[in-house]
């Protein structure tokens, strides 16, 4: 039984109901944008989501509507701009296996022994990411030990060892062309490749993921880089 919110159903059309699912669901627009949905099979997917959107029962809501109110959502979702898949083609992907990541409570000494770190292993991967109330650190995991030691006296919030960094190096358009970031989350997303986290460093896009699936994650934004870069050779 779909339960409907009342708040929802004042005044919401089908056609605003669909708009907002799809709106809701990354997968849902990415289908539509690359062109690879069966809309006639996604409408059959949203009738019970369109039914509590709109508060009517799920016997009450055509397919046929929910069709039509997505052949005109289609021209909204575009598989991306010029500029994003010129920033794609041009990026170069590498892997670093058997990463750590820590992440304790952000504080005065926890920042300033961070700050110890930087100084003392520059030479070696390290990467930090700081919240307002914590820090992330992302490094090789032969300094877990002594990274781990340092920030003894702070408050551990996560932890993790075996891990790989997936290191998007892309050109310095990337600072001002938006989209780019999310078409690698989206790839990875679709290969069922959990981003456990990230860091973005000037041109440099850092994914961290199970070591499980470094070598599908690398895969997958090879793939990307090298689709994009088939698709401007076919338009010039």
């Amino acid at each position: 039984m779909v339960r409907r919110d009342p708040k929802l159903a004042i005044g919401v059309s089908v056609t605003r109901a669909v708009r907002d699912e799809v709106g809701s669901d990354l997968s849902i627009q990415d289908a539509i944008a690359r062109d690879y949905v069966n809309l006639s099979a996604l409408a059959r997917l949203l009738v019970p989501k369109v039914a509590a959107r709109t508060g009517r029962k799920v016997k009450d809501v055509k397919e046929v509507g929910i069709s039509t109110a997505l052949k005109r959502l289609k021209s909204s979702y575009s598989p991306g701009s010029i500029k994003v898949s010129k920033v794609i083609a041009k990026s170069v992907v590498n892997v670093r296996t058997h990463v750590s990541r820590l992440s304790v409570e952000k504080t005065r000494r926890s920042l300033q022994t961070v700050s110890t770190l930087l100084s003392d292993y520059n030479e070696d991967f390290i990467q930090v990411s700081e919240s307002l109330s914590s820090i992330t650190l992302i490094f090789d995991q032969r300094l877990h030990g002594r990274v781990k030691r340092a920030l003894a006296g702070a408050e551990l919030l996560q932890e993790g060892e075996e891990g790989a960094a997936i290191t998007v190096h892309s050109p310095r358009e990337i600072i001002t062309t938006p989209g780019c970031i999310s078409s690698f989350y989206n790839q990875l997303s679709r290969r069922r490749v959990n981003v456990e986290d990230t860091v973005s460093c000037y041109t440099d896009t850092i994914m961290v993921v199970d070591m499980k699936d470094a070598s599908r994650a690398f895969e997958a934004m090879t793939e990307l880089i090298g689709e994009e870069q088939r698709k401007l050779k076919e338009e010039s």
